[in-house]
């Protein structure tokens, strides 16, 4: 990737939900490549995914459903791209609070784009959409294209549907650079610990240290995602905005599945307890209704930018692992 940045301008770039997940590994290789980079963050945010590096960015109080606040921080920094990683992102979550999910994640995004549009700037946005919105695939539809039926199984699912289509209309409308990416699952360190991935990890590095009994609670163990390393899949966004179209959707996947139960089985020949572990499926981990299997085809973000996954599923887990160990 190119890090020389041009010496007559410092790309500056914008990231709603920077204190998250996603938004520190992209905050990381923002400033890897030269770039100036804003955040905006709730008051009383949690900050310790980017504690580390929160001296080089620039931090705004900022809330997606206050429009003023993101007119503010648009107008003021006036950024060449903006990434848009601020969503309720649990899909267990948006069952106990539907209401508050299509709040935020679409009237969020709503005046997200209306303050780009009362700037009057033209920068590049990505929005974070998700393979969710593919929802119920049948088997002869596999792997999932862009052009895929969308047939969301979830109140996150449907939320994400509608920023997607919103960030189609305003480029029609308004001729916005509105870049859809539908990111597939992705893992890695700092995951939080509601996700299965970290969860199992965070559960058997408890059980290492004998802070839990030797016991992990499960939900469905047959579900197969498409996971993919979120160093990987930040790298992707960065080239949507470089490289992908205004208003085009674009997949970033692995392009390969794994069982849920299979990545516990990887997590599970990794540990150093010498015990045996058991598994107790927990009711609570189950969903209304589960999507059984997501599988993408990325051949098109893959031919527009070059892009493919570099870190192996098992050094994603590795690497998620020890991030417990630490923390536990």
């Amino acid at each position: 990737m190119e890090k020389n940045m041009s010496k007559k301008h410092k790309k500056i770039s914008l990231i709603t939900g920077i204190t998250g997940f996603a938004g520190s590994h992209l905050s990381e290789l923002l400033l890897s490549l030269g770039h100036e980079v804003w955040g905006t963050t709730r008051p009383r945010s949690r900050t310790d995914n980017i504690d580390k590096i929160k001296h080089k960015l620039h931090l705004e109080d900022a809330d997606l459903l206050d429009s003023h606040s993101l007119y503010s921080i648009v107008a003021k920094i006036k950024p060449d791209y903006i990434f848009h990683l601020a969503a309720q992102s649990f899909v267990q979550s948006s069952w106990a609070s539907p209401a508050n999910t299509m709040e935020l994640n679409i009237v969020g995004t709503v005046h997200l784009f209306e303050a780009v549009r009362r700037a009057k700037i033209n920068p590049t946005i990505q929005i974070a959409c998700s393979s969710e919105e593919y929802g119920l695939v049948y088997s002869n539809e596999l792997p999932i294209k862009e052009t895929n039926p969308l047939r969301p199984q979830s109140p996150y699912a449907v939320s994400k549907v509608a920023m997607d289509y919103l960030g189609y209309q305003y480029n029609q409308s308004y001729g916005m650079k509105i870049v859809r990416t539908r990111g597939f699952n992705h893992t890695g360190p700092r995951r939080g610990d509601v996700f299965v991935t970290s969860n199992f990890a965070k559960q058997i590095a408890e059980i290492e240290k004998g802070k839990k009994p030797p016991v992990i609670e499960v939900g469905n163990l047959d579900a197969q995602r498409d996971w993919t390393d979120v160093r990987d899949m930040v790298s992707g966004y960065y080239l949507s905005v470089e490289k992908g179209e205004g208003g085009e959707v674009y997949n970033i996947c692995s392009e390969k599945t794994v069982k849920v139960g299979d990545m516990l089985d990887l997590l599970l020949a990794m540990t150093k307890w010498k015990n045996k572990i058991d598994i107790a499926e927990d009711e609570s981990r189950m969903r209304p209704s589960d999507v059984p299997i997501l599988l993408g085809d990325c051949s098109k973000f893959r031919k527009v930018t070059g892009w493919k996954p570099e870190i192996s599923f098992e050094r994603t887990m590795e690497d998620l692992l020890n991030f417990w160990r630490d923390r536990v």
